[in-house]
């Protein structure tokens, strides 16, 4: 029996993808706090994102140089992947999102967002002409009421139609995301597709950037953590070894194993951490419905998980 067929060799790739695709969502979810942190300083978002994926690339490349010596050249293949990633997957999430919390809540944005399970859920359906197991569907519609509750949305008012559609566009390139990483080039391997995505992506801010559709300012003052005054150098650089190295770098090793529908419902539980995080380094303390939310998601991800990781019966 190959290796592939192996059960106890799938099951421990699946626990390892598991484990990779969490890491990565709680790297995630530290993000808004320390893009927050720069913000209320004076930073404009869109240099956040740049500072972000730009120091990402270089930290990137550097590993690549050292770990994947002699492994770097690319396929014409891997060249269009890499493209397509950086500016749908990486620069299209943000600057879609960005887009549409200048005219809606950041909560309705952000659940605009994470309706990208539920599009690849619809969309491989529809590929596969299958319908997704009862299991599959009751566990997303879990993950989908406990985003709900862990927004907290009550009292959103009127919704601006174009920000609507930005959010939808962000939750559609979401579900790129999830798509492309699980795609495997053997020139391709996670560590390169990070580089060169976050490179890509970098590039594409700076062009939008240069022609004003994303504001640039940087203030080099101290930002305020968990009540404390601390230098700006800080959460920048959580944000590129954290939330962008660390994350995409765990998250496309996620997707690889587990597969780009399951690896999207644990992307859910992002939202659990940045309550968190923001709990202890913001003091926003979520309530009782946030809470319920939160389980809610993880009850979720753990039906969906186990749904897709059993054979067809």
């Amino acid at each position: 029996m190959s290796a592939i067929l192996d059960p106890d060799l799938r099951r421990r790739r699946q626990r390892v993808g598991l484990a990779m695709a969490t890491v990565s969502a709680a790297a995630f979810g530290s993000s808004g706090p320390m893009g927050k942190a720069l913000i209320d300083a004076g930073w404009t978002s869109g240099a956040a994102v740049l500072v972000r994926l730009g120091g990402a690339a270089v930290v990137l490349w550097i590993a690549a140089a050292v770990l994947l010596r002699g492994r770097l050249r690319l396929s014409a293949g891997a060249v269009r992947t890499l493209l397509l990633y950086g500016t749908v997957a990486m620069a299209g999430v943000q600057l879609a999102f960005f887009n549409a919390v200048r005219t809606l809540d950041v909560g309705v944005a952000l659940l605009l967002e994470y309706l990208a399970p539920v599009l690849l859920l619809t969309w491989t359906s529809l590929r596969t002409r299958t319908l997704p197991r009862r299991p599959t569907l009751a566990g997303a519609g879990l993950t989908l009421v406990g985003l709900v509750l862990v927004l907290d949305l009550t009292g959103a008012g009127e919704v601006d139609p174009a920000g609507v559609g930005w959010g939808l566009l962000a939750a559609v390139c979401l579900a790129a995301y999830f798509a492309l990483s699980a795609r495997q080039h053997d020139d391709l391997p996670p560590l390169l597709m990070a580089a060169g995505g976050t490179t890509v992506g970098a590039l594409v801010i700076a062009l939008a950037g240069l022609v004003g559709l994303v504001p640039m300012q940087v203030a080099a003052v101290d930002t305020v953590l968990a009540a404390q005054p601390v230098n700006w150098l800080v959460p920048a650089g959580w944000l590129v070894l954290v939330s962008t190295v660390t994350a995409y770098l765990t998250g496309i090793g996620g997707v690889v194993r587990l597969g780009p529908r399951p690896a999207s419902f644990v992307s859910l539980s992002e939202v659990l951490f940045a309550v968190l995080v923001a709990w202890l380094l913001l003091a926003e303390l979520p309530g009782l419905l946030q809470l319920l939310g939160g389980l809610l998601i993880l009850a979720g991800i753990v039906v969906i998980q186990r749904t897709e990781a059993a054979p067809e019966g």
